[in-house]
C-alpha cells in the first residue's frame, strides 16, 4: 500500500491538472468568444435593422386606413361563402378520387 502523504499528494496533483486543464478550456473558449464578438455584434445589428424597418412598414400600413381595409378579417357571411366552396371543392375531390378508384 502507499502511504497516505503520496495519496494526499496525489490526489493534489490531480485536482491541480484538471483545474489547470478546465481554465485552459476556459481561456480557448473565451479567446473564440472574442474572436468572434466582431461578427456577431454586427449580425445582431443587421436583425435590428431589419425589425426595425418591419415594425415601421407595420405601423404605417396600420395607420392607413386604405390598406387596412383589405388586412381587416372576412365577416362570417364570407366565411360561410368560403366554407361552402370548400365543402364542394372536397366534394369534387373525392368524386374524381371514387372515379379513379374504380378505373383502376
Amino acid at each position: 500500500m502507499t502511504p497516505p502523504d503520496a495519496l494526499l499528494r496525489a490526489t493534489i496533483n490531480r485536482l491541480v491538472a484538471r483545474v489547470g486543464e478546465g481554465l485552459a478550456d476556459a481561456a480557448a473558449g473565451m479567446a473564440v468568444a472574442v474572436q468572434d464578438a466582431p461578427e456577431r455584434i454586427r449580425q445582431e445589428w443587421d436583425l435590428f435593422q431589419e425589425e426595425v424597418r418591419a415594425e415601421a412598414e407595420r405601423l404605417h400600413q396600420e395607420g392607413d386606413p386604405s390598406e387596412s381595409r383589405s388586412t381587416q378579417p372576412p365577416t362570417d357571411a364570407s366565411d360561410a361563402s368560403l366554407q361552402e366552396r370548400i365543402d364542394r371543392l372536397r366534394a369534387q375531390v373525392a368524386d374524381l378520387d371514387n372515379r379513379l378508384e374504380d378505373h383502376t
